[in-house]
Protein backbone atom coordinates (compact mmCIF):
# COMPACT_ATOMS: atom_id res chain seq x y z
CA UNK A 1 0.00 0.00 0.00
CA UNK A 2 2.88 2.71 1.19
CA UNK A 3 4.23 2.41 -2.44
CA UNK A 4 0.74 3.65 -3.68
CA UNK A 5 0.79 6.92 -1.24
CA UNK A 6 2.45 10.13 -2.68
CA UNK A 7 2.43 13.00 -0.05
CA UNK A 8 2.99 16.55 -1.80
CA UNK A 9 2.64 20.18 -0.71
CA UNK A 10 2.44 23.26 -2.98
CA UNK A 11 4.96 26.14 -2.45
CA UNK A 12 4.75 29.73 -3.55
CA UNK A 13 4.43 33.35 -3.11
CA UNK A 14 1.37 35.37 -2.28
CA UNK A 15 -1.39 35.38 -5.55
CA UNK A 16 1.06 32.81 -7.72
CA UNK A 17 -1.98 30.71 -8.04
CA UNK A 18 -1.86 27.37 -5.60
CA UNK A 19 -4.98 27.72 -4.67
CA UNK A 20 -6.31 27.67 -8.17
CA UNK A 21 -3.55 24.97 -8.95
CA UNK A 22 -5.21 22.73 -5.88
CA UNK A 23 -8.89 23.40 -6.90
CA UNK A 24 -7.25 21.80 -10.43
CA UNK A 25 -6.14 18.92 -9.30
CA UNK A 26 -9.40 18.34 -7.08
CA UNK A 27 -11.01 18.42 -10.35
CA UNK A 28 -8.62 16.32 -12.92
CA UNK A 29 -8.90 13.49 -9.70
CA UNK A 30 -12.89 13.51 -9.53
CA UNK A 31 -12.66 14.22 -6.02
CA UNK A 32 -15.47 17.20 -6.82
CA UNK A 33 -18.17 16.76 -9.16
CA UNK A 34 -18.36 20.13 -11.63
CA UNK A 35 -21.36 20.87 -10.21
CA UNK A 36 -19.81 20.72 -6.31
CA UNK A 37 -16.51 22.46 -7.84
CA UNK A 38 -16.13 26.03 -6.42
CA UNK A 39 -13.40 28.24 -7.01
CA UNK A 40 -10.68 28.27 -4.26
CA UNK A 41 -11.92 24.88 -2.47
CA UNK A 42 -9.09 24.60 0.16
CA UNK A 43 -9.88 28.51 1.48
CA UNK A 44 -12.77 28.01 4.00
CA UNK A 45 -12.48 31.01 5.75
CA UNK A 46 -14.83 33.96 4.38
CA UNK A 47 -11.60 36.19 5.21
CA UNK A 48 -9.16 33.94 2.83
CA UNK A 49 -11.48 34.62 -0.04
CA UNK A 50 -12.29 38.17 0.43
CA UNK A 51 -8.69 39.17 1.02
CA UNK A 52 -7.32 36.28 -1.91
CA UNK A 53 -5.42 34.90 0.28
CA UNK A 54 -4.69 31.38 2.08
CA UNK A 55 -4.52 31.68 6.29
CA UNK A 56 -5.44 28.18 7.49
CA UNK A 57 -3.35 25.06 5.78
CA UNK A 58 -5.74 22.49 4.56
CA UNK A 59 -5.31 18.66 3.11
CA UNK A 60 -7.20 16.48 1.03
CA UNK A 61 -6.50 12.81 0.05
CA UNK A 62 -7.16 12.57 -4.02
CA UNK A 63 -7.29 9.15 -5.86
CA UNK A 64 -5.28 9.80 -9.27
CA UNK A 65 -5.17 6.31 -11.88
CA UNK A 66 -2.10 6.07 -14.03
CA UNK A 67 -1.91 3.34 -16.22
CA UNK A 68 -4.52 1.78 -14.54
CA UNK A 69 -2.90 1.57 -11.20
CA UNK A 70 -4.72 3.51 -8.95
CA UNK A 71 -2.53 6.09 -6.41
CA UNK A 72 -3.54 8.01 -3.51
CA UNK A 73 -2.22 11.31 -3.72
CA UNK A 74 -2.69 13.67 -0.25
CA UNK A 75 -2.28 17.10 -1.15
CA UNK A 76 -1.23 19.70 1.23
CA UNK A 77 -2.27 23.39 0.65
CA UNK A 78 0.06 26.14 2.19
CA UNK A 79 0.22 29.80 2.88
CA UNK A 80 2.12 31.71 0.88
CA UNK A 81 2.26 34.80 3.03
CA UNK A 82 5.42 35.46 5.11
CA UNK A 83 3.24 35.82 8.56
CA UNK A 84 2.21 32.03 8.04
CA UNK A 85 5.30 30.76 7.42
CA UNK A 86 5.00 28.16 10.65
CA UNK A 87 1.99 26.83 8.54
CA UNK A 88 4.25 26.18 5.49
CA UNK A 89 6.97 24.68 7.70
CA UNK A 90 4.66 22.03 9.48
CA UNK A 91 3.00 20.80 6.57
CA UNK A 92 6.23 20.29 4.75
CA UNK A 93 7.36 18.04 7.67
CA UNK A 94 5.11 15.94 6.59
CA UNK A 95 5.83 15.37 2.62
CA UNK A 96 8.09 13.93 0.71
CA UNK A 97 7.70 16.08 -2.27
CA UNK A 98 6.48 19.91 -2.97
CA UNK A 99 5.63 21.86 -6.22
CA UNK A 100 7.51 24.91 -6.88
CA UNK A 101 4.56 27.21 -8.21
CA UNK A 102 6.16 30.19 -9.42
CA UNK A 103 4.37 32.47 -11.80
CA UNK A 104 5.33 33.24 -15.54
CA UNK A 105 4.72 36.97 -15.68
CA UNK A 106 5.93 37.84 -12.19
CA UNK A 107 9.10 35.38 -11.66
CA UNK A 108 10.85 34.47 -8.44
CA UNK A 109 9.75 36.42 -5.22
CA UNK A 110 10.79 36.47 -1.92
CA UNK A 111 8.46 33.99 -0.58
CA UNK A 112 9.47 31.17 -2.68
CA UNK A 113 12.79 31.59 -1.63
CA UNK A 114 11.99 30.97 1.75
CA UNK A 115 9.62 28.20 1.33
CA UNK A 116 12.03 26.35 -0.83
CA UNK A 117 14.80 26.57 1.88
CA UNK A 118 12.03 25.23 4.14
CA UNK A 119 11.50 22.50 1.60
CA UNK A 120 15.20 21.81 1.24
CA UNK A 121 15.93 21.41 5.19
CA UNK A 122 13.45 18.75 5.17
CA UNK A 123 14.64 17.15 2.21
CA UNK A 124 11.55 17.15 -0.41
CA UNK A 125 11.91 16.38 -3.66
CA UNK A 126 10.61 19.63 -5.46
CA UNK A 127 9.21 19.80 -9.14
CA UNK A 128 9.50 23.31 -10.39
CA UNK A 129 6.09 24.11 -11.93
CA UNK A 130 5.68 27.81 -14.05
CA UNK A 131 1.94 28.51 -13.57
CA UNK A 132 0.08 31.15 -15.90
CA UNK A 133 1.62 30.18 -19.37
CA UNK A 134 -0.99 31.36 -21.66
CA UNK A 135 -0.90 35.16 -19.71
CA UNK A 136 0.44 37.82 -22.82
CA UNK A 137 3.03 38.58 -20.18
CA UNK A 138 4.43 35.24 -19.51
CA UNK A 139 7.99 34.41 -20.08
CA UNK A 140 8.20 30.91 -19.03
CA UNK A 141 12.11 30.53 -20.17
CA UNK A 142 12.95 33.87 -18.09
CA UNK A 143 11.97 32.30 -14.94
CA UNK A 144 13.21 29.22 -15.26
CA UNK A 145 16.88 31.10 -15.30
CA UNK A 146 15.49 32.87 -12.67
CA UNK A 147 14.76 29.44 -10.58
CA UNK A 148 18.49 28.23 -11.59
CA UNK A 149 20.02 31.54 -10.47
CA UNK A 150 18.30 32.18 -7.51
CA UNK A 151 17.89 28.64 -5.81
CA UNK A 152 19.50 26.69 -7.70
CA UNK A 153 17.20 24.43 -8.64
CA UNK A 154 17.61 22.14 -12.12
CA UNK A 155 14.72 23.19 -14.44
CA UNK A 156 15.43 21.12 -17.20
CA UNK A 157 11.86 19.12 -16.35
CA UNK A 158 10.16 22.08 -15.10
CA UNK A 159 6.79 21.61 -16.47
CA UNK A 160 4.30 24.24 -17.79
CA UNK A 161 0.79 25.16 -16.44
CA UNK A 162 -1.92 26.81 -16.20
CA UNK A 163 -3.80 26.30 -13.57
CA UNK A 164 -6.91 28.37 -14.35
CA UNK A 165 -7.53 26.47 -17.91
CA UNK A 166 -6.36 23.35 -16.93
CA UNK A 167 -3.44 23.15 -19.49
CA UNK A 168 -0.79 20.45 -18.31
CA UNK A 169 -2.35 19.64 -15.09
CA UNK A 170 -2.31 15.80 -16.21
CA UNK A 171 1.02 15.86 -17.04
CA UNK A 172 1.67 17.35 -13.93
CA UNK A 173 -0.11 14.53 -12.19
CA UNK A 174 1.86 11.81 -14.25
CA UNK A 175 4.91 13.42 -12.52
CA UNK A 176 3.90 13.91 -9.57
CA UNK A 177 3.40 10.03 -9.09
CA UNK A 178 6.62 9.23 -11.20
CA UNK A 179 8.95 11.38 -9.14
CA UNK A 180 7.69 12.09 -5.95
CA UNK A 181 8.92 9.32 -3.34
CA UNK A 182 6.27 6.93 -1.71
CA UNK A 183 6.88 7.67 2.23
CA UNK A 184 9.18 4.75 4.07
CA UNK A 185 7.91 3.81 7.00
CA UNK A 186 7.81 0.64 9.28
CA UNK A 187 3.93 -0.69 8.98
CA UNK A 188 4.46 -3.36 11.64
CA UNK A 189 6.32 -1.15 14.00
CA UNK A 190 4.88 0.97 17.15
CA UNK A 191 2.22 3.65 16.14
CA UNK A 192 4.24 6.53 15.59
CA UNK A 193 2.38 9.91 13.76
CA UNK A 194 2.70 13.33 13.99
CA UNK A 195 -0.22 15.87 14.63
CA UNK A 196 1.05 18.24 12.08
CA UNK A 197 -2.17 20.55 12.65
CA UNK A 198 -5.40 20.29 15.10
CA UNK A 199 -8.76 22.25 15.09
CA UNK A 200 -12.15 22.80 16.97
CA UNK A 201 -15.44 21.34 16.19
CA UNK A 202 -18.23 22.13 17.52
CA UNK A 203 -19.96 18.75 17.20
CA UNK A 204 -16.52 16.12 17.18
CA UNK A 205 -14.65 18.55 19.78
CA UNK A 206 -10.94 18.60 18.97
CA UNK A 207 -9.51 17.09 16.09
CA UNK A 208 -6.05 16.13 15.25
CA UNK A 209 -4.54 16.03 11.42
CA UNK A 210 -2.07 13.67 11.61
CA UNK A 211 0.81 12.01 9.20
CA UNK A 212 1.19 8.29 10.17
CA UNK A 213 5.13 7.04 9.99
CA UNK A 214 5.35 4.03 11.48
CA UNK A 215 2.89 1.44 12.66
CA UNK A 216 -1.60 2.18 12.26
CA UNK A 217 -4.10 3.93 13.95
CA UNK A 218 -7.32 2.30 14.86
CA UNK A 219 -10.50 3.05 15.11
CA UNK A 220 -10.89 1.99 19.60
CA UNK A 221 -7.59 1.81 19.91
CA UNK A 222 -5.87 3.09 23.11
CA UNK A 223 -3.25 5.71 22.18
CA UNK A 224 -1.03 8.07 23.94
CA UNK A 225 0.18 11.85 23.52
CA UNK A 226 3.84 11.92 23.69
CA UNK A 227 4.04 15.80 24.97
CA UNK A 228 0.70 15.93 26.76
CA UNK A 229 1.50 12.54 28.74
CA UNK A 230 -2.27 11.71 28.50
CA UNK A 231 -3.80 9.02 26.91
CA UNK A 232 -7.17 8.73 24.82
CA UNK A 233 -9.60 6.22 22.93
CA UNK A 234 -9.64 7.27 19.20
CA UNK A 235 -13.35 7.23 18.59
CA UNK A 236 -13.54 7.96 14.82
CA UNK A 237 -11.00 8.27 12.22
CA UNK A 238 -11.36 10.26 9.01
CA UNK A 239 -9.70 11.33 5.23
CA UNK A 240 -9.22 14.87 4.67
CA UNK A 241 -11.78 16.19 2.05
CA UNK A 242 -12.76 19.96 1.44
CA UNK A 243 -16.33 18.97 1.27
CA UNK A 244 -17.31 15.57 3.07
CA UNK A 245 -14.94 13.65 5.36
CA UNK A 246 -14.73 9.86 4.68
CA UNK A 247 -14.55 7.23 7.50
CA UNK A 248 -12.12 4.75 7.29
CA UNK A 249 -11.24 1.96 10.03
CA UNK A 250 -7.49 2.51 10.00
CA UNK A 251 -4.66 4.68 8.72
CA UNK A 252 -1.54 2.74 7.94
CA UNK A 253 2.18 4.01 8.06
CA UNK A 254 2.74 6.98 5.50
CA UNK A 255 -1.32 7.93 5.26
CA UNK A 256 -2.81 11.24 6.05
CA UNK A 257 -6.13 11.67 7.99
CA UNK A 258 -7.82 13.05 10.76
CA UNK A 259 -7.99 11.28 14.75
CA UNK A 260 -11.09 11.86 16.58
CA UNK A 261 -10.93 11.66 20.22
CA UNK A 262 -13.66 13.66 21.75
CA UNK A 263 -11.80 16.38 23.37
CA UNK A 264 -13.07 19.20 24.68
CA UNK A 265 -9.17 21.20 24.66
CA UNK A 266 -7.44 21.43 21.65
CA UNK A 267 -4.45 21.90 24.30
CA UNK A 268 -4.40 18.39 24.82
CA UNK A 269 -3.61 17.77 21.04
CA UNK A 270 -0.51 20.14 20.84
CA UNK A 271 0.37 20.90 16.62
CA UNK A 272 4.00 19.09 16.95
CA UNK A 273 3.13 16.32 19.05
CA UNK A 274 3.28 12.70 18.54
CA UNK A 275 0.66 9.80 19.07
CA UNK A 276 1.73 6.48 19.69
CA UNK A 277 0.25 3.19 20.98
CA UNK A 278 -0.27 3.19 24.83
CA UNK A 279 0.68 -0.44 25.22
CA UNK A 280 3.64 -0.28 22.98
CA UNK A 281 5.17 2.99 22.81
CA UNK A 282 7.52 4.92 20.37
CA UNK A 283 10.87 4.82 22.10
CA UNK A 284 11.31 8.42 20.79
CA UNK A 285 8.35 11.24 18.82
CA UNK A 286 8.78 12.32 15.41
CA UNK A 287 11.50 15.24 15.63
CA UNK A 288 12.90 18.40 13.80
CA UNK A 289 9.84 20.42 14.15
CA UNK A 290 9.31 23.46 16.06
CA UNK A 291 6.78 25.76 17.78
CA UNK A 292 4.65 28.40 16.73
CA UNK A 293 6.78 31.45 18.27
CA UNK A 294 5.12 35.03 18.39
CA UNK A 295 7.19 37.92 16.77
CA UNK A 296 4.92 40.75 17.48
CA UNK A 297 2.96 41.70 20.57
CA UNK A 298 -0.33 44.17 21.51
CA UNK A 299 -2.39 45.15 23.83
CA UNK A 300 -6.48 44.01 22.64
CA UNK A 301 -8.73 45.95 24.61
CA UNK A 302 -12.71 45.77 24.30
CA UNK A 303 -13.80 49.55 23.21
CA UNK A 304 -17.18 48.61 25.97
CA UNK A 305 -15.21 47.66 29.21
CA UNK A 306 -18.05 45.47 30.24
CA UNK A 307 -17.08 43.49 27.07
CA UNK A 308 -13.97 42.04 28.82
CA UNK A 309 -15.08 38.43 29.87
CA UNK A 310 -16.27 38.47 25.78
CA UNK A 311 -13.39 38.62 24.59
CA UNK A 312 -11.69 35.71 26.99
CA UNK A 313 -14.03 33.35 25.62
CA UNK A 314 -13.76 34.49 22.32
CA UNK A 315 -9.45 34.19 22.10
CA UNK A 316 -10.31 30.82 24.10
CA UNK A 317 -12.43 29.68 20.97
CA UNK A 318 -9.63 31.22 18.44
CA UNK A 319 -6.81 29.78 20.08
CA UNK A 320 -8.77 26.17 19.50
CA UNK A 321 -8.97 27.41 15.79
CA UNK A 322 -5.37 28.80 15.75
CA UNK A 323 -2.59 26.97 18.30
CA UNK A 324 0.05 29.85 17.25
CA UNK A 325 -1.90 32.37 19.08
CA UNK A 326 -0.58 33.15 23.04
CA UNK A 327 -2.06 36.23 25.04
CA UNK A 328 -2.29 36.88 28.53
CA UNK A 329 -4.56 39.45 31.04
CA UNK A 330 -3.02 42.78 31.09
CA UNK A 331 -4.22 46.19 32.61
CA UNK A 332 -4.10 49.76 31.31
CA UNK A 333 -5.32 53.11 33.30
CA UNK A 334 -6.09 54.15 30.02
CA UNK A 335 -8.06 51.76 28.32
CA UNK A 336 -9.30 49.13 31.11
CA UNK A 337 -9.03 45.53 31.21
CA UNK A 338 -7.77 43.89 28.22
CA UNK A 339 -5.15 41.03 26.82
CA UNK A 340 -1.73 41.18 25.63
CA UNK A 341 -1.52 38.77 22.58
CA UNK A 342 1.55 37.44 20.84
CA UNK A 343 1.04 37.51 16.92
CA UNK A 344 3.36 35.84 14.14
CA UNK A 345 3.60 39.24 11.96
CA UNK A 346 1.49 42.13 10.85
CA UNK A 347 -0.94 40.45 8.99
CA UNK A 348 -1.35 37.85 11.30
CA UNK A 349 -2.40 40.56 13.75
CA UNK A 350 -4.65 42.35 11.19
CA UNK A 351 -6.82 38.88 10.15
CA UNK A 352 -7.09 37.60 14.78
CA UNK A 353 -8.52 41.28 15.15
CA UNK A 354 -10.69 41.10 12.40
CA UNK A 355 -11.91 37.82 13.06
CA UNK A 356 -12.71 38.44 16.66
CA UNK A 357 -14.57 41.29 15.44
CA UNK A 358 -16.62 39.58 12.90
CA UNK A 359 -16.98 36.10 14.00
CA UNK A 360 -17.89 37.15 17.95
CA UNK A 361 -19.07 40.64 17.49
CA UNK A 362 -16.90 42.57 19.33
CA UNK A 363 -15.58 46.13 18.63
CA UNK A 364 -11.34 46.67 19.79
CA UNK A 365 -8.82 48.85 19.92
CA UNK A 366 -5.04 47.53 19.67
CA UNK A 367 -2.41 49.35 20.99
CA UNK A 368 0.86 49.80 18.56
CA UNK A 369 2.54 46.53 18.51
CA UNK A 370 5.88 45.83 20.22
CA UNK A 371 8.35 42.95 19.89
CA UNK A 372 10.06 40.90 22.25
CA UNK A 373 13.34 42.80 23.92
CA UNK A 374 15.89 40.78 26.17
CA UNK A 375 16.91 43.33 29.18
CA UNK A 376 20.01 42.15 30.33
CA UNK A 377 20.35 43.96 34.10
CA UNK A 378 23.02 45.12 36.27
CA UNK A 379 23.05 42.51 38.73
CA UNK A 380 23.50 39.68 35.69
CA UNK A 381 19.89 38.79 35.19
CA UNK A 382 17.94 38.46 32.39
CA UNK A 383 14.58 39.77 31.21
CA UNK A 384 12.42 39.24 28.20
CA UNK A 385 10.01 41.88 28.05
CA UNK A 386 7.03 42.20 25.44
CA UNK A 387 5.49 45.64 26.90
CA UNK A 388 7.17 49.07 27.55
CA UNK A 389 5.75 49.04 30.87
CA UNK A 390 7.59 46.33 31.89
CA UNK A 391 11.05 47.72 31.33
CA UNK A 392 13.00 47.74 34.74
CA UNK A 393 14.46 51.71 35.73
CA UNK A 394 16.96 53.14 34.00
CA UNK A 395 19.66 52.68 36.44
CA UNK A 396 18.81 48.70 36.65
CA UNK A 397 19.78 48.42 33.24
CA UNK A 398 22.82 47.48 31.66
CA UNK A 399 22.13 46.69 27.70
CA UNK A 400 19.08 46.37 25.77
CA UNK A 401 18.96 43.88 23.01
CA UNK A 402 16.58 43.53 20.49
CA UNK A 403 15.28 41.25 17.90
CA UNK A 404 16.75 41.49 14.52
CA UNK A 405 15.34 39.67 11.09
CA UNK A 406 16.77 38.65 7.93
CA UNK A 407 15.21 40.50 5.29
CA UNK A 408 14.97 39.17 1.55
CA UNK A 409 13.32 42.05 -0.68
CA UNK A 410 13.50 41.15 -4.45
CA UNK A 411 12.43 44.47 -6.88
CA UNK A 412 12.93 45.81 -9.98
CA UNK A 413 16.14 47.67 -10.33
CA UNK A 414 14.59 50.82 -11.46
CA UNK A 415 13.62 51.03 -7.59
CA UNK A 416 16.89 50.11 -5.91
CA UNK A 417 17.30 53.75 -5.15
CA UNK A 418 13.86 54.05 -3.23
CA UNK A 419 14.59 51.04 -1.66
CA UNK A 420 17.65 51.51 -0.08
CA UNK A 421 16.70 54.80 1.43
CA UNK A 422 14.18 52.83 2.74
CA UNK A 423 15.38 50.42 4.62
CA UNK A 424 18.80 52.97 5.73
CA UNK A 425 16.36 54.55 7.64
CA UNK A 426 14.50 51.68 8.98
CA UNK A 427 18.58 51.27 10.60
CA UNK A 428 18.64 48.29 7.95
CA UNK A 429 22.41 46.91 7.29
CA UNK A 430 22.76 45.37 4.06
CA UNK A 431 24.39 42.01 3.97
CA UNK A 432 23.77 40.99 -0.05
CA UNK A 433 23.08 42.95 -3.52
CA UNK A 434 22.65 40.03 -6.67
CA UNK A 435 21.21 40.73 -9.65
CA UNK A 436 19.17 37.88 -10.72
CA UNK A 437 19.07 39.41 -14.28
CA UNK A 438 19.16 43.09 -15.90
CA UNK A 439 15.72 43.52 -14.51
CA UNK A 440 15.35 42.34 -11.19
CA UNK A 441 17.82 42.85 -8.25
CA UNK A 442 17.82 40.82 -4.82
CA UNK A 443 18.84 42.53 -1.75
CA UNK A 444 19.51 41.16 1.76
CA UNK A 445 19.26 43.01 5.14
CA UNK A 446 19.28 42.80 8.75
CA UNK A 447 16.86 44.89 10.21
CA UNK A 448 15.77 45.45 13.80
CA UNK A 449 12.13 43.92 13.64
CA UNK A 450 10.90 46.74 15.96
CA UNK A 451 11.49 49.00 12.33
CA UNK A 452 9.45 46.41 10.24
CA UNK A 453 6.20 45.60 12.43
CA UNK A 454 4.15 48.89 11.83
CA UNK A 455 4.05 49.59 8.47
CA UNK A 456 7.28 48.68 6.43
CA UNK A 457 5.79 46.59 3.71
CA UNK A 458 3.06 49.28 3.11
CA UNK A 459 5.76 51.72 2.48
CA UNK A 460 7.75 49.22 0.62
CA UNK A 461 4.69 48.56 -1.71
CA UNK A 462 4.68 52.74 -2.02
CA UNK A 463 8.04 53.26 -2.60
CA UNK A 464 8.20 50.49 -5.89
CA UNK A 465 4.56 50.57 -6.97
CA UNK A 466 3.89 47.71 -5.68
CA UNK A 467 6.51 45.44 -7.49
CA UNK A 468 8.76 44.66 -4.70
CA UNK A 469 8.26 40.89 -2.91
CA UNK A 470 9.66 40.83 0.84
CA UNK A 471 10.44 38.00 3.53
CA UNK A 472 11.90 37.75 7.24
CA UNK A 473 12.74 35.38 8.96
CA UNK A 474 14.42 36.04 12.81
CA UNK A 475 18.28 36.04 12.69
CA UNK A 476 18.79 36.43 16.39
CA UNK A 477 18.95 39.27 19.22
CA UNK A 478 21.59 42.28 18.76
CA UNK A 479 22.23 45.22 21.28
CA UNK A 480 20.47 48.47 20.76
CA UNK A 481 20.99 51.79 22.05
CA UNK A 482 17.26 52.03 22.95
CA UNK A 483 15.14 54.13 25.19
CA UNK A 484 11.76 53.94 26.48
CA UNK A 485 9.47 57.23 25.17
CA UNK A 486 6.47 58.19 27.57
CA UNK A 487 3.84 60.47 26.69
CA UNK A 488 1.88 62.40 29.52
CA UNK A 489 -1.05 64.54 29.36
CA UNK A 490 -1.42 67.03 32.21
CA UNK A 491 1.54 65.12 33.85
CA UNK A 492 0.25 61.79 34.13
CA UNK A 493 1.95 59.19 32.08
CA UNK A 494 -0.25 57.67 29.54
CA UNK A 495 0.89 53.92 29.99
CA UNK A 496 -1.21 52.80 26.34
CA UNK A 497 1.32 54.78 24.58
CA UNK A 498 4.54 54.44 25.59
CA UNK A 499 6.63 52.76 23.42
CA UNK A 500 10.53 51.33 22.81
CA UNK A 501 12.41 53.09 19.96
CA UNK A 502 15.63 53.78 18.78
CA UNK A 503 17.81 57.09 21.01
CA UNK A 504 18.57 58.58 17.95
CA UNK A 505 14.50 58.96 16.40
CA UNK A 506 13.37 59.50 20.13
CA UNK A 507 13.27 63.42 19.55
CA UNK A 508 12.17 63.00 16.27
CA UNK A 509 9.57 60.62 17.50
CA UNK A 510 8.04 62.63 20.62
CA UNK A 511 8.09 65.65 18.65
CA UNK A 512 5.33 64.04 16.15
CA UNK A 513 3.60 62.30 18.82
CA UNK A 514 2.84 65.40 20.96
CA UNK A 515 2.09 67.02 17.44
CA UNK A 516 -0.53 64.58 16.33
CA UNK A 517 -1.64 64.51 20.50
CA UNK A 518 -2.59 68.22 20.57
CA UNK A 519 -5.06 67.55 17.80
CA UNK A 520 -6.93 65.09 19.79
CA UNK A 521 -7.17 65.89 22.93
CA UNK A 522 -10.58 67.71 23.66
CA UNK A 523 -10.02 71.11 25.20
CA UNK A 524 -10.35 71.63 28.64
CA UNK A 525 -11.04 74.62 31.00
CA UNK A 526 -8.06 74.52 31.81
CA UNK A 527 -4.57 74.41 29.94
CA UNK A 528 -3.53 70.73 29.37
CA UNK A 529 0.44 70.31 28.85
CA UNK A 530 1.02 67.17 26.17
CA UNK A 531 4.99 66.05 26.78
CA UNK A 532 7.49 63.51 25.09
CA UNK A 533 10.12 62.49 28.05
CA UNK A 534 12.10 59.95 28.36
CA UNK A 535 12.45 59.28 31.82
CA UNK A 536 12.10 62.29 33.69
CA UNK A 537 12.91 64.34 30.61
CA UNK A 538 10.77 65.54 29.03
CA UNK A 539 11.90 66.43 25.18
CA UNK A 540 8.98 67.52 23.21
CA UNK A 541 5.66 69.81 24.45
CA UNK A 542 2.37 71.37 22.72
CA UNK A 543 -0.25 72.85 24.95
CA UNK A 544 -4.33 72.64 24.39
CA UNK A 545 -5.26 75.99 25.11
CA UNK A 546 -8.18 76.56 27.99
CA UNK A 547 -11.72 76.98 26.87
CA UNK A 548 -12.04 80.80 27.49
CA UNK A 549 -15.18 82.06 29.45
CA UNK A 550 -15.26 85.86 28.94
CA UNK A 551 -15.32 86.77 33.21
CA UNK A 552 -15.21 90.81 32.60
CA UNK A 553 -18.32 90.87 30.18
CA UNK A 554 -21.01 91.94 33.23
CA UNK A 555 -18.22 94.82 33.82
CA UNK A 556 -19.15 97.76 31.64
CA UNK A 557 -17.51 101.25 33.10
CA UNK A 558 -16.11 101.70 36.16
CA UNK A 559 -12.52 101.25 37.36
CA UNK A 560 -10.07 98.85 35.84
CA UNK A 561 -8.86 97.08 39.19
CA UNK A 562 -12.34 95.66 38.99
CA UNK A 563 -11.78 93.55 35.79
CA UNK A 564 -8.09 93.08 37.01
CA UNK A 565 -9.80 91.33 40.45
CA UNK A 566 -12.16 88.92 38.61
CA UNK A 567 -9.36 87.76 36.03
CA UNK A 568 -7.10 87.25 38.96
CA UNK A 569 -9.73 85.11 40.61
CA UNK A 570 -10.72 83.19 37.31
CA UNK A 571 -6.54 82.11 36.92
CA UNK A 572 -7.00 80.66 40.68
CA UNK A 573 -9.91 78.82 40.10
CA UNK A 574 -7.99 77.53 36.93
CA UNK A 575 -4.78 76.82 38.65
CA UNK A 576 -7.05 74.83 40.78
CA UNK A 577 -8.97 72.99 38.40
CA UNK A 578 -5.75 71.97 36.80
CA UNK A 579 -4.95 70.35 40.06
CA UNK A 580 -7.59 68.29 40.20
CA UNK A 581 -8.67 67.48 36.84
CA UNK A 582 -8.74 64.51 34.76
CA UNK A 583 -8.69 64.48 30.85
CA UNK A 584 -10.66 61.80 29.19
CA UNK A 585 -8.63 60.77 26.05
CA UNK A 586 -10.70 59.77 23.23
CA UNK A 587 -10.38 56.47 21.69
CA UNK A 588 -8.83 57.97 18.61
CA UNK A 589 -6.04 58.93 20.20
CA UNK A 590 -4.66 55.48 20.49
CA UNK A 591 -5.28 54.94 16.18
CA UNK A 592 -3.46 58.00 15.55
CA UNK A 593 -0.22 57.58 17.58
CA UNK A 594 -0.53 54.14 15.52
CA UNK A 595 -0.07 55.99 12.39
CA UNK A 596 2.84 58.45 13.80
CA UNK A 597 5.78 57.32 10.85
Amino acid sequence: MQNRIRNFSIIAHIDHGKSTLADRLIQECGAVSDRELGTQMMDTMDIEKERGITIKAQSVRLTYVKDGVPYVLNLIDTPGHVDFSYEVSRSLASCEGALLVVDASQGVEAQTIANVYIALENDLEIIPVINKIDLPAADPERVKEEIEHTIGLDCSRALGVSAKSGIGVKELLDMLVDVVPAPTGNADGPTKALIYDSWFDNYLGALALVRVYDGKIAKGQEVYIMGSGKKHEVLSLMYPHPLKQEKTATLEAGEVGIVVLGLKNISDVRVGDTITDNRNKAKKPVDGFEEAKPFVFAGLYPIETDKFEDLRDALDKLKMNDGSISYEPETSAALGFGFRVGFLGMLHMEVIKERLEREFDLDLIATAPTVTYRVIKTNGEIKEIQNPSQLPAPNEIDRIEEPYVRATIITPSEFLGNIISLVNGKRGIQEKMDYMNPQRVLLEYAIPMNEIVMDFYDKLKSATKGYASFDYDLSGYRVGDLVKLDVRVAGEVVDALSIIVSNDKAMTKGREFVKAMKEIVPRQLFEVAIQASIGNKVIARETVKSMGKNVTAKCYGGDISRKRKLLEKQKEGKKRMKSIGKVQLPQEAFLTVLKID
